[in-house]
């Protein structure tokens, strides 16, 4: 073999359709739930959008543990509009009530549903962190603020296993009935950083996963980042900036995110929703045609029938694809 495969079994961790998942972390934890998504399982990604490090991710989960909401002194003005140092740019808003009112709406139905979920999934993507210097705190988005506001350090070792003790603790307190907290550390190099610095920074998040999962059963590991660098190991899984990887990476490693954590009782329910999904891919030459009409109901009495079987699926927007257009 001219490859070192990567093991990725995980121990009592199969997910089905009636267990919710929730993922928070780095623009890779995106790609792999919406994977999820798509596949129609109960899932909730980045309620807060992109984090980069673990303080904001801890700082983020916190928010929804005490279910708390923003107000007028949580949010700035910058660069004509007002944003959350907790937050992704896609929650700034150039009207301010506007901008609460999607943050805290995010807050309401994202702590109903950690309340309630079965897998916690959080990736990390770098130990450095960025800290307004007027408020002391590590920010999730500098939001093209001048980097003289911000101190840019490294986080230590210690620092993210105390901080995500607590944390952990508290999400249990929280949500008693959580199965599993799955940790990963992001493939994408944080370039801007440096070679050497990229690989130390990952290098504490590695450590630190590494610790809190001996600290506690429910703690797991899957090595996306592994796979990247041992098992794929080559620039053709990435995209052109030689940084982030591409959608043939991306898809190997949901194959093996796929194979460690979803159960086998549920692959005939995957095998028709992917049936779905690549009909609502389908072009149609003739979109008005006779046989474009048979196609499309079709699938609307495919959608009916899997509905029918598993009350539990949500096919609203598929249904209402077909029955529309």
């Amino acid at each position: 073999m001219f490859r070192t495969e990567v093991n990725t079994k995980i121990r009592n961790c199969k997910i089905d359709y009636q267990k919710k998942q929730f993922f928070i972390g780095s623009c890779f934890i995106e790609n792999i739930g919406k994977k999820m998504k798509e596949l129609k399982f109960p899932v909730l990604i980045n309620p807060f959008g992109i984090l980069y490090n673990p303080i904001s991710v801890k700082n983020c989960i916190e928010i929804l543990i005490k279910k708390k909401f923003f107000i007028e002194k949580d949010i700035y003005f910058s660069n004509k509009k007002y944003i959350s140092f907790y937050h992704h740019g896609d929650f700034s808003n150039e009207n301010r009530k506007k901008c609460i009112e999607k943050i805290n709406k995010n807050i309401e139905i994202a702590s109903n549903f950690l309340k309630k979920t079965s897998f916690l999934f959080i990736t990390f993507g770098t130990s450095f962190v960025y800290e307004n210097k007027n408020t002391k705190k590590i920010v999730s988005n500098c939001h093209k603020i001048p980097k003289k506001e911000f101190r840019h350090y490294l986080l230590k070792i210690d620092e993210i296993i105390e901080n995500y003790i607590s944390l952990i603790e508290n999400i249990l307190k929280f949500n008693p009935n959580l199965k599993k907290i799955i940790f990963t550390v992001s493939p994408i190099r944080h370039w801007k950083d440096g070679a050497n610095a990229n690989q130390i920074s990952k290098s504490i998040l590695q450590i630190a996963i590494f610790e809190l999962k001996k600290h506690f059963k429910i703690v797991d590991y899957f090595p996306s980042y592994e796979i990247i660098l041992d098992d794929l190991r080559d620039y053709r899984f990435y995209e052109r900036d030689m940084i982030h990887p591409n959608s043939t990476a991306i898809d190997y490693i949901f194959e093996k995110f796929h194979k460690s954590f979803i159960d086998d009782k549920v692959e005939n329910i995957i095998t028709e929703i992917k049936k779905i999904n690549n009909a609502k891919n389908h072009k149609a030459f003739f979109p008005y045609s006779q046989e474009h009409k048979n196609f499309k109901n079709s699938f609307l009495k495919k959608i009916k029938l899997l509905k029918n079987k598993y009350s539990f699926l949500n096919l609203k927007e598929e249904y209402n694809f077909f029955n529309e257009n």
